[in-house]
């Protein structure tokens, strides 16, 4: 069995040719060429892909070769995982497998009757060999297809994978490359994209996953575990975002660099000097940039459309809303343009060293379940505050109110493995409900300002601004009614324990 590590990255195809004009491909102590065909097998009900096992015959040359890979470790393109390869002699073997209950699950016989081909890739494949610190990274440029069932994508990737030397080398290649041409971390191997072509998938926004945070892990290491998802989440979404007029796409991209932030924020005692600012910094841009097209989104779909619809022979209002689309369209085209950029991959390639240091600081704060209770009781002590302090008659109150309700709903969120009490469940459901209204409250109170910045001086517009206005102030006095009765219970809120009765959260790390 060997691990492979490699990092895989999704290449703009309008940047191909620049990236073979590369200087550092010049520097490279072998180049190679070859055309693979590589046939994916699974059976009907895809049995293989649910235990997370790949087999695959390749082509090359004359040569069959069978190949059997495991899900190992995967993380905004970076991935670890063991595989076995084998010569084809005509029929599947899995004898050379020395992980014996995967070995002795492929051998049923019944299993192997089922076994049939579910998708193919065809590619060229130029591989150069990099000279680096300890060894070298095999560096491979691959262009051509996915195909199943008689559907097909492109393919047009790069990989660097480690032969011998260490995983700095290797994002320090990344980086240097990255400088000239447009590449993004490719969260979906080949194979993947084969499986969604075969099943039929229709591409949709992503949504954040909950991140598994086995106790044993040290803080730091949670943390990497949780920031690694959030790049992922977001890149999952970037596809999307870039070719497809679907909103939600850049809602989840923003989503992804808020939970970021959240984590930054959340565990702060345990990061190493530098690091915050080293991941939250670059960000910083597209995150404005995402927000700003999120909340003109908010501003035409959720505030104005439902009036132009109730008065749809209102020129004002349409007048208006014609503004904020044009405005709209404007903003959304930077944002294209930043995510198309090559400083988005740098971005991404970045953070994703930045999380993968050479050695973990060492930190004597407990426990992660010492320090997930500590964090907590301080992130829940903040929220009882705020909302004792919140008024109803004052925006910027509530607004300090809902960031504090969302800090506790992600740390919750981050570290729902730990504890699968329904206490904290319920929790997890009161906090989002009020998030739901705070937000919507925030929205509507934000609204007058943005509105009245589209409608400059203009006379008409400005009347139209007083419409809306006027359609939404019932919905705003109901949200605020709900929330004022809930302020008394969210000021008492108390966390259920999630560590040991004998711990001690509140003294377990400093409050930041």
């Amino acid at each position: 069995m060997a691990d492979e590590v490699e990092l895989k990255l999704a290449l703009d195809e309008a940047h191909q040719a620049r990236f073979l004009r590369h200087p550092l491909l010049r520097e490279a102590s072998e180049r190679h060429v070859a055309q693979l065909d590589n046939i994916y097998f699974d059976t009907e009900k895809l049995a293989l892909r649910r235990r997370g096992i790949s087999l695959r015959l390749r082509r090359k040359g004359d040569l069959w070769l069978q190949t059997v890979k495991l899900a190992g470790t995967a993380s905004a393109g970076l991935s670890s995982r063991p595989e076995w390869e084998i010569p084809y002699a005509g029929h599947f073997d899995f004898s050379a497998i020395d992980e014996e209950q995967v070995r002795a699950w492929l051998q049923r016989p019944g299993l192997l009757a089922r076994i049939l081909p579910v998708c193919e890739t065809r590619f060229r494949r130029i591989t150069w060999k990099i000279p680096a610190a300890g060894g070298a990274v095999l560096l491979t440029l691959d262009r051509g297809w996915v195909i199943a069932d008689g559907r097909r994508e492109a393919i047009s990737e790069v990989e660097l994978e480690l032969a011998g030397a260490s995983v700095q080398s290797l994002f320090g290649i990344a980086g240097q490359l990255a400088e000239r041409v447009a590449l993004t971390p490719a969260v979906l191997s080949k194979a993947e994209r084969g499986y969604r072509l075969h099943s039929g998938v229709a591409p949709a926004p992503v949504k954040a996953e909950t991140v598994t945070l086995p106790p044993s892990l040290s803080p730091f290491a949670a943390f990497c575990r949780i920031a690694l998802s959030c790049l992922e989440h977001l890149q999952q979404n970037h596809h999307g975002a870039l070719h497809t007029g679907d909103v939600e796409y850049i809602h989840q991209m923003r989503v992804a660099t808020r939970r970021l932030r959240a984590a930054l924020r959340l565990f702060a005692p345990v990061l190493p000097a530098g690091m915050r600012d080293a991941l939250r910094r670059p960000m910083a841009t597209l995150t404005r940039q995402l927000g700003r097209a999120r909340d003109l989104d908010v501003l035409l779909g959720d505030i104005v459309d439902p009036v132009l619809a109730a008065l749809p022979e209102e020129p004002r209002l349409s007048s208006l809303a014609g503004d904020i689309t044009n405005l709209r369209y404007g903003v959304r085209a930077e944002v294209i343009a930043a995510l198309a950029a090559p400083a988005y991959g740098r971005m991404l390639l970045t953070a994703l060293e930045t999380l993968h240091p050479a050695a973990a600081p060492v930190l004597d704060v407990g426990s992660l379940k010492e320090f997930a209770a500590a964090r907590l009781h301080h992130l829940c002590r903040r929220l009882r505050r705020l909302a004792a302090a919140a008024d109803t008659e004052n925006p910027a109150t509530l607004h300090a109110l809902r960031i504090g309700v969302k800090r506790l709903r992600y740390g919750l969120e981050f570290f729902a493995t730990l504890d699968t009490e329904a206490p904290l469940r319920r929790l997890h459901r009161r906090l989002a409900e009020a998030q739901d209204v705070l937000g919507r409250l925030n929205d509507l109170a934000n609204a007058g300002l943005s509105l009245s910045e589209c409608a400059g001086d203009d006379a008409e517009l400005r009347e139209a601004v007083a419409l809306i206005g006027g359609w939404h102030v019932t919905r705003y006095r109901r949200l605020l009614s709900d929330i004022a009765a809930d302020l008394p219970k969210l000021s008492r809120l108390r966390l259920p324990a999630l560590a040991s009765r004998d711990s001690r959260p509140d003294a377990a790390v400093p409050e930041h």
